[in-house]
């Protein structure tokens, strides 16, 4: 199936000018292993560069610009926000692959889903709130409004599905008086890893006393998988819609995963090198969710430091509120050390010791210090 979904995609590139020039007149293959060994991998710098060569849009369309209808960017994160476009068949493409996540999420027609937050130009719960409300679940809208009025609106609605992101998750508990009381029994987070790392889901789940489902996408590819209600630390992969590879993996069979969007011709992407290191499982399932991402990786006196293992242990100290990470250059070597609003700093400091076998100094900083974030959070920073 795959196979016939890529040869329908390579024949309809020949009127998009970014792949026309990659592909040097490809139009079929015989096997996914011609396909990945014919076609070049397709990287975000890449991209960035085709857009800034070719303002605004870039050349990665493979119709006229009046076929397009949707306006999304990225969050800009390393660099500058790439934009994204969508045709009507290209966001119905995107649309089912959220209405999967939706239905593989156990969520049913009738219910309420809260999206607790603005949307602005990125794609992720722009598709979500749409395809929930194509699949006869009331789509709430919360933007523009405080945590506490927000709170609010949940006490009195009731809606059965809160969708954030893990760190929201946890602020919004932080501020109300009780959310377990508010009715809330799943929460679907996305934007940053947390839904499948063990004790961020424990903290969410006791916290709001409600199931916790993660799910992973992005604007220039799309909800990619949801996870799994019989083992929530894995990640399911919606395969009818992405071809699905995992390159340069290690020792333990972590790599990073790449992409080809199958249902998305108006803008695709072949190949797409995402930067998001995952462990696939025997059926290719992510075992542990996002690892972590490629450039994420922080190098600190030979050990490896990713931040979702990061938070892992922060989030097995029951009395940190919020933190950060800063990272320091020390006679040209990488340093890190943490601050952190609660009680917990020594014990933290003594977990972090035993996990990663270093001296990571954690400071206990007055409640109110630090940033608080809605959407993606922001915690590892670059400081003195």
């Amino acid at each position: 199936m795959s196979l016939e979904k890529i040869n329908s995609l390579l024949a309809a590139l020949s009127t998009n000018p970014f792949y026309k020039e990659k592909l040097g007149g490809l139009t079929s293959v015989s096997s996914l292993e011609e396909y990945t060994v014919k076609v070049p991998f397709t990287t975000k710098a890449e991209l960035a560069a085709d857009q800034k060569l070719h303002p605004p849009y870039g050349s990665n369309l493979t119709f006229p610009l009046e076929s397009y209808h949707r306006f999304h960017q990225t969050s800009g994160t390393s660099g500058q926000p790439m934009i994204w476009l969508d045709d009507k068949t290209g966001w119905e493409w995107l649309c089912a692959n959220w209405r999967w996540v939706w239905e593989k999420a156990g969520v049913k027609p009738g219910q309420a889903a809260f999206f607790p937050f603005s949307f602005g130009p990125f794609l992720g719960f722009w598709a979500g709130f749409e395809s929930a409300a194509g699949l006869g679940v009331r789509a709430i809208p919360a933007g523009g409004l405080s945590s506490e009025n927000r709170l609010r609106m949940m006490e009195r609605l009731r809606p059965e599905i809160l969708c954030c992101t893990p760190t929201y998750g946890l602020r919004l508990a932080e501020v109300a008086d009780d959310a377990r009381s508010l009715g809330v029994e799943k929460i679907i987070v996305a934007g940053e890893p947390g839904g499948s790392l063990p004790e961020v889901r424990s903290r969410l789940s006791e916290a709001w006393d409600a199931e916790v489902i993660d799910h992973h996408g992005m604007t220039e590819v799309g909800p990619v998988t949801v996870g799994d209600l019989s083992d929530p630390g894995r990640l399911l992969v919606r395969h009818e819609a992405y071809f699905c590879e995992v390159i340069n993996q290690d020792e333990q069979g972590i790599g990073e995963l790449v992409l080809t969007t199958l249902g998305r011709h108006g803008s695709p992407l072949l190949r797409y090198r995402t930067g998001d290191l995952v462990q696939p499982d025997e059926d290719f399932a992510l075992k542990g969710g996002i690892i972590g991402r490629v450039d994420d990786m922080v190098v600190v006196r030979g050990v490896n430091l990713y931040p979702g293992a990061v938070e892992e242990v922060v989030r097995s100290v029951e009395g940190i509120v919020e933190y950060e990470v800063l990272i320091e250059e020390a006679n040209s070597m990488a340093e890190v050390r943490l601050r952190a609003e609660g009680s917990g700093a020594r014990e933290l400091e003594g977990r972090l010791r035993e996990v990663f076998s270093l001296r990571i100094p954690v400071e206990e900083v007055p409640a109110g210090t630090l940033e608080r974030f809605e959407m993606k959070s922001k915690r590892w920073k670059r400081g003195s």
